[in-house]
């Protein structure tokens, strides 16, 4: 029986197959199209949570000055940029030292402070690093342990802080569209880029999270709307989905 000193979140398959296409993650065009895309109605989902949360002007360009943020298995930083350009102070991890150079490169070109790391989630947390925000974003269904990885994003979460999580249900129309669609007949992803027994469900993700002591306040679907050509909010759960949950305060 593996004990937590044994256990680890990285699959090193999945390491390698996002590390060959490191040179495309600022690509709009390239490999990862669809996270360009996602892109917009993520960071309003994040900038309105977090705002609301920490009482912060949603139209202040630096709304986010003074907040401590992870963004977890970062890739080549396209959230992480973001992020900086309002005002956090943040940490791009991931496994892949090719991802963390790439996002580095760009980073020093754009001029923003990002602090990028190639770590692992059990390593920050087991170093005590504390965060406002952590970002837990398309990353779960690409971990080997997804207990495990929760847990530890969870307990790097301050008191009164959030960890958003954002990936994709485990369902047949997930696996229709999210896999098959976009990898064989739009042809946005590679083939293999998402195998459907790795797909976590909400309550999959709800058990660790709730386990390590915080709280689930919000859950939304996302879906991409092909006439217009953008991802937008939905009720509907079943493809694309965030899960919001807050540690409560002392």
């Amino acid at each position: 029986m593996s004990t937590n000193s044994t256990r680890t979140t990285i699959d090193q398959n999945e390491v390698d197959r996002f590390s060959a296409m490191a040179a495309e993650w600022w690509s709009p065009t390239g490999k990862f199209r669809p996270l360009h895309k996602f892109n917009p109605v993520r960071l309003t989902y994040i900038k309105q949570q977090v705002c609301a949360r920490f009482d912060r002007d949603m139209n202040d360009p630096k709304a986010f000055k003074g907040l401590r943020f992870l963004d977890i298995g970062c890739g080549g930083g396209l959230l992480c940029e973001p992020m900086a350009r309002m005002g956090a102070e943040i940490i791009g991890a991931d496994a892949s030292e090719v991802n963390i150079e790439v996002a580095k490169i760009h980073a020093a070109q754009s001029e923003v402070s990002v602090d990028y790391r190639a770590v692992t989630a059990e390593t920050l947390e087991e170093a005590g690093e504390k965060f406002d925000v952590v970002l837990n974003m398309e990353v779960v269904e690409h971990v080997s342990d997804v207990d495990l990885f929760m847990e530890k994003c969870a307990n790097m979460v301050k008191p009164n802080g959030l960890m958003f999580v954002a990936t994709i249900n485990r369902t047949m129309k997930a696996k229709a569209l999210a896999i098959f669609m976009a990898e064989n007949v739009l042809r946005w992803l590679p083939k293999g880029t998402h195998q459907y027994e790795k797909l976590v469900r909400p309550e999959e993700l709800e058990k660790p999270i709730t386990a390590s002591g915080m709280r689930i306040i919000d859950k939304t679907g996302v879906f991409y709307n092909p006439l217009s050509d953008q991802w937008n909010m939905s009720k509907d759960m079943d493809v694309n989905y965030m899960v919001l949950a807050e540690r409560p305060a002392d």
